[in-house]
């Protein structure tokens, strides 16, 4: 039986998106592997929500990574982001602040940036308290699977920013990886789409 063309059509743009998701999951792996870590004007977090006004076990990684790196004299000041979801009571980054506050943190030398509820928000509105202070670059802190499209963000709405990828991550057994792998992969590939359609609009 003689395919018909249209079938063909759909399965090149199949094996194009199939494609085109190995390389970027390819990508993600790589850049996982990337610390830039080194001193710079603060501690950027990004945020990972919150269970009942606690922070998730996963945003509590990254909190204890920004921790030892503010202890170790990286950075002498931490940003906290994330907004308030509206199942919860408090921002995430409101959560943060007060895990920090239980680790010892000087409250002085953390700044709350509470507007955000993506990853590239999180840049839009980090920036503006890394501005109105003086600050100039950051060391971003996020999972290592997620520092690729966090590294990205941060380039394209005007962080400086450097790779500390959290050392320990919750996403350790195949049950846990492949899904997120899976999302994170999906929104990489939305975020380029979005680059690919608005750059054009943004010179």
């Amino acid at each position: 039986m003689k395919k018909h063309p249209i079938l063909w059509i759909l399965l090149g743009i199949l094996a194009a998106l199939l494609l085109c998701f190995g390389i970027l999951a390819a990508e993600i792996a790589r850049d996982a592997k990337t610390d830039e870590t080194r001193s710079a004007d603060c501690i950027l977090v990004l945020g990972a929500g919150t269970w009942d006004g606690e922070v998730s076990p996963v945003f509590r990684e990254r909190l204890s990574h920004a921790v030892d790196l503010y202890r170790a004299g990286y950075a002498p000041k931490i940003i906290l982001t994330g907004g308030l979801d509206p199942r919860n009571t408090v921002t995430d980054a409101e959560a943060a602040r007060r895990w920090l506050e239980a680790e010892g943190i000087p409250a002085e030398d953390v700044f709350l940036e509470e507007q955000s509820r993506y990853t590239h928000e999180n840049f839009v509105y980090a920036r503006r308290i890394m501005e109105r202070e003086g600050m100039k670059t950051a060391l971003v802190v996020s999972d290592p699977l997620h520092m690729k499209r966090a590294m990205l963000c941060a380039r394209d709405f005007g962080v400086e920013g450097f790779a500390s990828p959290t050392p320990t991550t919750r996403y350790r057994t195949a049950r846990s990886i492949v899904p997120f792998m899976i999302r994170e992969t999906g929104c990489l590939f939305a975020y380029g789409v979005w680059r690919i359609v608005t750059r054009p609009w943004n010179r």
